[in-house]
């Protein structure tokens, strides 16, 4: 078992990992190792916006997780796609840049973590930030992160879009200026119509440093904490298990379902059930792994009558075939947009003081997706994807087993209460009535799903227990707080434990409502700063 001394350790290289260790090694006096499990980001399907299509299903890139059976659901299977190469789900995720409402942060700062509200996050956000706009109150330049806007207009997105205003949404022209909601196109994180993963924004600027260590193929499999520090990680290699030991800190960053079990394998945890893992009880932390929540969403599928489509390209080889050579030649064509071009902010209820439902507009229409791939219809077709931001049930991640290969259990909770029933449904009418719009309604062969036939809301829910599915956005596992229903502190300091923290998603006290890569790099902006005041 070799060894070897660092002054900050950082376990998984994903979305937050990667800003850890190019932040902390930054000023070149501290002596910083990046383990990350898979291989590095060599895959050329990560770097072509559409490749996430491919990235989505891919063992090599992807750990392809599932959660155990889940009840609200039909009892089945949900499939959780997780980054396992460098830039974790930032490699592999549809780099649609949203960092979710002002009011979210305020919340958070009102349940506890001070220095969390918005006017305090706003300078992290803007520090991460390359915005192609140029600079603003809400923007910044200069930043690692390329945030870009669509490469060029769609048409099935410029329908949906004018549907949406006839339905009575405004136009938005930036969800993530003064206010989120309306509708209108997305931002990604790509620069030059190439994905821009934290791998290729921060760690590649990064790897020459010599107090920066980068090693793939290791995966973390416990920390070693001693007289209640942290002191070193375990990790696995091709070679065998290895000791990195630390002088300064450990920072976890495994994401929402590795961190809270990379914690218990640890000792840190449910005392009972790591007692029935025979996980030795280091401290008895029952919110490590729960607080699990997650946006949800289902399809609702349209055949249209113009070959205009995403399924179009997907059927037919003398279409790929030329999208291949446009993107090759020109960085142009369908290749070089992410698919999901746009959508909208909106209530299921204005009485609501923030937007809880967001409508993805996709131009292209699936049988099913899944740990199968994504398998489109053979028609042109498009997809409104209705995705409930504020869901109230909460789940969990636990141990599998002791080993520390195996994948996490984990449960969501759901469609656990009314509410977020009635947020559902709401957003399936809204998604009807946008498609019933002058607009859009001149496109409509039909509906395919769940078509005119489910009506009732007793049929509306038995098709969405049936059809659906995680909007791979979990969070909360290790809960940012001040109680003993928390993790970590408002500087992400684990309770009871020194030398570590957990810097990912996996903090969040509450889910954002909007997509979570970017408020996850803000978290990392943060933490990395909070870590070097702490280290003077």
């Amino acid at each position: 078992m070799a060894e070897d001394t660092y002054d900050y350790i950082v376990t998984g290289a994903g979305s937050a990992g990667c800003v850890m260790a190019a932040r902390l090694s930054e000023n070149g006096r501290h002596r910083v190792l990046l383990l990350e499990a898979g291989p590095p980001d060599t895959n050329p399907w990560i770097h072509i916006p559409l490749g996430f299509a491919r990235t989505y299903v891919n063992p090599k890139i992807n750990w392809m997780f599932e959660t155990v059976p889940q009840p609200q659901m039909a009892g089945r299977q949900l499939y959780l796609p997780r980054g396992k190469t460098l830039g974790g789900s930032s490699s592999i995720n549809g780099m649609v840049y949203i960092r979710g409402n002002h009011g979210d942060y305020d919340e958070w700062r009102q349940r506890g973590c001070v220095g969390w509200d918005f006017d305090s996050v706003l300078p992290f956000f803007k520090k991460a930030e390359n915005q192609t706009r140029g600079p603003d109150e809400f923007h910044g330049t200069g930043g690692p992160l390329h945030v870009s806007d669509q490469p060029s207009k769609f048409e099935l997105a410029e329908a949906a879009l004018e549907a949406c205003v006839q339905a009575g949404i405004p136009r938005n022209p930036d969800f993530n200026g003064a206010q989120q909601d309306g509708c209108g196109y997305y931002q990604t994180t790509t620069s030059n119509r190439r994905r821009w993963s934290t791998a290729k924004a921060y760690l590649n600027p990064a790897k020459s440093r010599q107090n920066l260590t980068v090693q793939t193929g290791a995966h973390a499999t416990k920390v070693i904490i001693e007289n209640g520090r942290a002191t070193g990680v375990e990790f696995q290699t091709a070679e065998g298990r290895k000791v990195a030991k630390c002088r300064g800190e450990v920072v976890v960053s495994g994401g929402a379902f590795g961190s809270p079990q990379l914690l218990q394998l640890s000792g840190l945890g449910p005392a009972e059930h790591l007692q029935d893992m025979g996980v030795p009880v280091i401290a008895d932390m029952p919110a490590v792994g729960a607080n699990l929540h997650d946006h949800f969403n289902t399809n609702l599928n349209w055949r249209v009558n113009k070959a205009i489509t995403l399924n179009d390209l997907e059927r037919s080889w003398p279409r790929k075939i030329a999208a291949a050579a446009q993107y090759a030649l020109f960085r142009s064509g369908p290749m070089a947009s992410n698919g999901v071009h746009a959508g909208a902010f909106t209530k299921s209820d204005p009485r609501l003081e923030r937007p809880d439902l967001q409508i993805n507009i996709f131009e292209w229409s699936t049988l099913r997706r899944g740990k199968d791939g994504v398998i489109p219809h053979p028609f042109p077709g498009f997809t409104l994807m209705p995705v409930h931001l504020r869901p109230e049930g909460r789940g969990t991640v636990r141990l599998k087993s002791p080993d520390p290969l195996a994948p996490p259990a984990v449960l969501f909770d759901y469609l656990r209460t009314e509410y977020d029933s009635r947020a559902i449904l709401a957003a399936i009418r809204l998604c009807r009535e946008i498609a019933a719009q002058p607009a859009l309604k001149s496109y409509i062969v039909n509906e395919v799903t769940p078509g005119f036939g489910v009506m009732s809301d007793e049929d509306l829910m038995q098709f969405v227990r049936e059809t659906g599915v995680s909007n791979q956005h979990p969070t909360s596992s290790c809960a940012m707080g001040t109680g003993t229903n928390s993790v970590v502190d408002p500087r992400l300091r684990v309770h009871g434990i020194g030398g570590l923290r957990v810097v990912d998603a996996s903090v969040m006290p509450v889910v954002v409502g909007g997509n979570t890569n970017a408020p996850t790099i803000m978290i990392a902006e943060k933490a990395s700063a909070m870590m070097m005041e702490d280290a003077g």
